[in-house]
């Protein structure tokens, strides 16, 4: 696959306005990345910028925490879906995870999934609080859903993928696909989680990954 369709163009910052937004669309539609990830507000607006392109809409779900309630996170994977959304990218509860209560976490990432009506769900599990052994049982919980991926990381917590755990999710994930978020800065960086088994990158820093340059930031 080609390094830019490897790539989900990222812009989830809080101050984030049209202005940013117009450029992020637009290095998307340059670059051809293979999404734009954006915040739910602004799903609409992209998914009609993107109209007559093949770059995907792709948005976040109880982000950045997880903490919102299972029928909270339904109403935003519908209205999400509604407004253009081709891709989710859910946050699964990492408290009640961390309780051990992993039926919630089973179910509520098929409500999401059922809410998405067919289109691509990726599992955020947040890696940076999670063991070695609980990123196993998050894998080994998210093969057994509807979703389609589970991915490492917001960006938003104290730290982003490692190889080592999305080579322990590939492990652990059955069928499903694994998305590297969050500190890929180089090429080094995207070469090494692509070798550890993600089949998608999310990140600010795609035209400066493809330009051979470092980014920053998410």
């Amino acid at each position: 696959m080609e390094q830019n369709k490897l790539i989900d163009h990222t812009y989830l910052k809080a101050f984030g306005t049209k202005t940013e937004i117009d450029q992020l669309i637009k290095e998307a539609k340059q670059y051809n990345f293979k999404s734009v990830c954006v915040n739910p507000t602004h799903v609409k607006y992209c998914n009609e910028a993107l109209e007559n392109s093949d770059v995907l809409v792709c948005t976040v779900i109880g982000f950045p925490l997880g903490a919102n309630t299972v029928e909270t996170k339904v109403f935003e994977t519908l209205n999400a879906i509604s407004n253009g959304a081709d891709e989710i990218d859910m946050v699964i509860n990492i408290g009640k995870f961390k309780e051990g209560d992993y039926d919630y976490i089973e179910n509520e990432i098929n409500e999401v999934a059922r809410a998405a009506m067919g289109h691509t769900v990726k599992v955020i599990v947040e890696i940076c609080y999670l063991t070695d052994d609980e990123i196993k049982k998050a894998s080994e919980i998210v093969a057994k859903t509807e979703a389609h991926f589970i991915k490492t990381s917001t960006g938003f917590g104290t730290s982003g993928a490692t190889p080592q755990a999305v080579k322990l999710m590939k492990k652990n994930v059955g069928d499903k696909e694994v998305k590297a978020a969050g500190g890929v800065k180089t090429k080094e960086d995207l070469a090494a989680m692509v070798k550890a088994g993600a089949t998608r990158i999310g990140t600010s820093n795609g035209v400066k990954l493809l330009n051979n340059e470092e980014g920053s930031g998410y």
